[in-house]
């Protein structure tokens, strides 16, 4: 049981669309390049969040991508299940069937993980995972003055050929 690259790069591509469609439509093309994803998958997958109603495309000049819905609404769970990724952790596929058309001996183990996955995934919201990003994104743009104030221009030169 793994999530594969489907559901991670529809998660990943659904934070840079809600990162910046308060400033309007977002192309596919600006997060192809700035996730490094294949435009054509992004495509693919955008078709995919857009049926399940999770994104809304804009056509024409200026035109691109927004959300659907309020980031807070749009779990997870609800990305990777509209891009049709099995989060399954039995051999069986939920049917009981695993060993020899039996339930196997640890059939009900991977079955509450899968209960333990879902209910995780759904606990976490667009929203929440976009306020991570801007919260490492507001650390990284911090910048610390350290200088002496009587330092003065010495200092700036030090500084600047440090």
């Amino acid at each position: 049981m793994r999530l594969t690259t489907k559901g991670r790069f529809a998660v990943t591509a659904m934070i840079d669309l809600a990162l910046r469609c308060a400033d309007g439509p977002v192309t596919l093309a600006g997060i192809a390049d700035r996730q490094k994803i294949s435009l054509s998958y992004l495509e693919q997958l955008f078709g995919k969040l857009r049926r399940f109603e999770l994104v809304s495309s804009v056509r024409g000049p200026g035109g691109g991508y927004a959300l659907a819905r309020d980031m807070a609404s749009i779990t997870v769970a609800d990305i990777i299940a509209a891009v049709d990724e099995p989060l399954d952790a039995t051999s069986c596929g939920g049917k009981e069937n695993c060993q020899d058309e039996q339930r196997c001996m640890t059939h009900e183990l991977w079955t509450n993980l899968n209960r333990r996955m879902y209910e995780y995934l759904h606990s976490v919201t667009l929203a929440s995972l976009v306020e991570q990003q801007r919260q490492k994104c507001a650390q990284v743009a911090v910048l610390h003055d350290e200088r002496a104030p009587s330092a003065g221009k010495a200092a700036d030169k030090l500084q600047l050929t440090a």
